[in-house]
């Protein structure tokens, strides 16, 4: 087949489509895998008995069947939902927003297509803009999102090291490049793969160099507030009329609705509308019949905050102690302070094997992770840190096999150091 530039970018080999093959293969293979490297979330009794009941409701009124699987909703998105999550955010967070700010996707990886591409790479007069991320590492679904090349520049952070063998990314300010090449700025908070979490001070510099600049700055809020909530230190939500903040319900336990929700100005919501009119003709329905009644009485923050919140939490503490009981002492691995997301990012300082091999090595053992390299994103130099890094997802798997896991990750760490 002849595919154009397009057919060939998008149907190509990326960081994003290796996760989902990892994902797919080791489902259907029919071993005993153990998937540590997604990010599917955690199964959580309390919130899927909320929604198998919310599905039971739907199936017996035939009303609200009919609308959901007959019925489209506007480019913008379902209507009741885009209302019930205006007046959330009003009153719970004070932002002052109407339904007009509102757009939903399918999900958030539709609307980072959408957005990067409305705001970045070739324009018109000649000029060709970029995404500026503070620090990478970075969201591995971004990389590959540019429909022209070269869509993304990022800085290298400043790494604080703390005491119990972590440290922590922080933004270097001066080393931002943010000027007549840059179409906006983008961080994820938390930052999925690192579960790092900018501070406010850090969300208000980046807000000004925005403004100053004239460009957006978006804040990919998947895993943060106000819902799922999954931030484990204090961190305020923030919003503005410079600001594009996205959702998901996908870490609330809904990853299989694909509902992306995306707050910003009246402007920005408009073009997301009609480019969701063109690419997706609609929105799926299916996030806003099980939700829209949670949103409209502020359930869905209690739950977030009371149930889900407690529950990573749970599963970090045990991942976190296990990881350093199996781990051998004199091994120089370093873990990112977890402020939030449902991942530890491991550093092994000077491993002699690249954490590419390291992934390898585990996949024939039959654990499953990513490895560091391919979230670092707009780092164009070869900087050895992002070959000495791996993500883990501590909450897709029972405890047991979390444990097993690490063992066999333990044992092939140290393999690699001693061998």
């Amino acid at each position: 087949m002849n595919l154009s530039a397009f057919g060939k970018k998008f149907g190509g080999d990326a960081g994003i489509t290796t996760l989902m093959d990892d994902i797919s293969s080791a489902l259907s293979s029919g071993r005993d895998t153990i998937m540590m490297g997604g990010g599917n979330p955690a199964n959580i009794p309390e919130i899927e008995a909320i929604i198998r009941q919310r599905l039971k409701s739907l199936a017996n009124d035939p009303a609200s069947a009919r609308q959901l699987l007959g019925s489209y909703d506007p480019p913008q998105g379902n209507s009741q939902l885009i209302d019930a999550l205006a007046h959330l955010f009003s009153k719970k967070l004070g932002w002052p927003i109407t339904r007009h700010n509102i757009a939903l996707t399918n999900g958030s990886q539709s609307a980072f297509f959408m957005l990067f591409n409305m705001l970045a790479g070739e324009f018109e007069d000649g000029t060709h803009k970029q995404i500026q991320l503070p620090m990478a590492p970075e969201y591995i679904g971004y990389a590959d999102a540019g429909i022209a090349g070269d869509l993304f520049t990022a800085a290298h952070p400043t790494i604080d090291q703390l005491e119990l063998r972590q440290f922590k990314y922080r933004v270097q300010f001066d080393h931002l490049n943010v000027g007549s090449s840059t179409g906006a700025i983008c961080v994820s908070r938390p930052t999925n793969p690192t579960g790092n979490v900018i501070t406010d001070e850090e969300v208000e510099q980046l807000d000004a160099l925005a403004q100053a600049n004239k460009v957006p700055l978006i804040i990919d809020g998947a895993y943060g507030l106000p819902f799922p909530g999954l931030i484990y230190t204090p961190a305020t939500p923030f919003w503005n009329d410079n600001t594009i903040v996205c959702l998901s319900l996908s870490k609330f336990g809904l990853p299989g609705v694909r509902t992306g929700i995306v707050i910003a100005n009246e402007e920005t919501i408009q073009t997301l509308a009609g480019m969701n009119a063109i690419i997706n003709l609609a929105s799926g329905s299916f996030g806003a019949a099980l939700t829209t009644d949670l949103i409209k009485s502020g359930e869905i923050i209690d739950l977030s905050q009371k149930v889900i919140r407690p529950a990573y939490e749970a599963q970090l503490a045990f991942a976190q102690k296990t990881l350093h009981r199996l781990m051998d002492p004199a091994i120089p691995y370093l873990m990112h302070k977890p402020e939030g997301t449902m991942f530890l990012w491991l550093w092994f300082k000077d491993m002699p094997i690249s954490s590419q091999t390291l992934y390898e090595r585990l996949k024939n053992r039959g654990v499953i992770v990513v490895s560091g390299h391919h979230f670092f994103v707009g780092i164009t130099d070869d900087w050895q840190h992002q070959h000495e890094c791996i993500r883990i997802n501590y909450a897709a798997q029972n405890p047991q096999l979390i444990a097993q896991g690490m063992g066999i990750i333990a044992e092939e760490v140290r393999r690699a150091y001693i061998s």
